[in-house]
């Protein structure tokens, strides 16, 4: 058996990343308009537990590339081994999510193979039988379309929060298949000796179903408590554009944007931001976004789902209180 769309499965510690689930959407949503069918790739070590998990996220395969090369991430081992599974089973297309290991490896990966990668991809539509892929350029200004020609297969990346994982179709449980990986002629030049965060952060915001973020409009750090109180209203994390971050009001891992964090949760409240595109790429895919700024022309308000023209000052005591009211 053998797969038309092949999503490259990200995992820590046994655990596939929520992106990963995106990235299953997104080969659902595509294997349907296609008719196509669609398989998950494993790289790791001791992957059996790991692949009974994902055969149950409504794909018809699970694929495993199982070595100790591959235990911890590099570029040489990931792209080498995905480079065989790729010529050996031949998809149609080859879907990523639009992490920063995608994007360390991916490019390595597509040039080996000698085709096109069409990378960080907010969604795509149909013309006819064949999907044109949408991207966007000049820092989010403008929304590019991209058809793939020539032979198969395709290597596209999605954006984190470009599907909701919600949308996942987990019906039935899919086959789980050794792939014939022979790593012993990948050279691998690198060796992790450590694992760490070069932040330590609190929590991973695109994790949070509920963000309250905060932007300039919040005045001075004084005044930051009634965020906190909106946030823990609202069961909220609590998140901020970069001049919050900048001034040290919040910390570096609580920002939101094209230099931060990318989000998608389910309900975005968005406080004295006035919507600058770098912040608005890192949070425009999420579920209802609520805006609260007093400048009735601020950018914020032309992607909110709910925008108050008011003095946040008055406006967030008000919402607090009809919050805690319906509790």
């Amino acid at each position: 058996m053998s797969v038309d769309i092949l999503v490259v499965a990200e995992q820590r510690d046994g655990a596939l990343s929520r992106s990963t689930v995106e990235a299953i959407v997104a080969g659902q949503n595509l294997g349907s308009d296609l008719g196509k069918s669609v398989g998950l790739l494993l790289l790791g070590q001791n992957l059996s537990d790991l692949a009974d998990e994902a055969a149950a996220k409504g794909v018809q395969e699970v694929l495993l590339a199982d070595h100790e090369k591959l235990a911890d991430y590099t570029p040489d081992g990931y792209s080498g081994a995905l480079q065989q599974v790729i010529e050996a089973e031949n998809p149609d297309y080859v879907l990523f999510s639009h992490t920063y290991m995608v994007r360390d490896y991916a490019p390595k990966l597509a040039a080996a193979l000698g085709k096109p990668l069409v990378s960080d991809c907010i969604h795509y539509r149909m013309e006819g039988r064949a999907p044109i892929f949408v991207r966007q350029v000049f820092q989010g200004k403008i929304d590019a379309d991209f058809a793939l020609q020539g032979d198969a297969p395709y290597l596209v990346s999605f954006q984190t929060g470009a599907f909701n994982a919600d949308n996942l179709k987990a019906e039935g449980t899919g086959a789980i298949r050794a792939t014939n990986i022979d790593m012993d002629r990948v050279e691998v030049r690198t060796k992790v000796l450590e694992i760490f965060e070069g932040v330590k952060q609190e929590v991973d915001l695109s994790k949070a179903e509920r963000i309250v973020s905060v932007g300039r409009g919040i005045k001075k750090p004084e005044n930051m408590e009634l965020v906190k109180e909106l946030a823990e209203a609202l069961e909220a994390d609590i998140a901020a554009s970069r001049p919050v971050c900048d001034d040290g009001w919040l910390p570096l891992d609580r920002q939101i944007g094209s230099s931060g964090q990318t989000v998608a949760p389910k309900l975005y409240f968005a406080v004295g931001i006035s919507g600058a595109i770098q912040h608005i790429v890192g949070m425009k895919n999420s579920g209802t976004i609520v805006a609260v700024n007093k400048d009735p022309h601020a950018p914020i308000f032309d992607i909110a789902d709910y925008g108050i023209v008011g003095d946040l000052f008055e406006v967030i005591p008000a919402v607090v209180t009809a919050v805690k009211a319906r509790k």
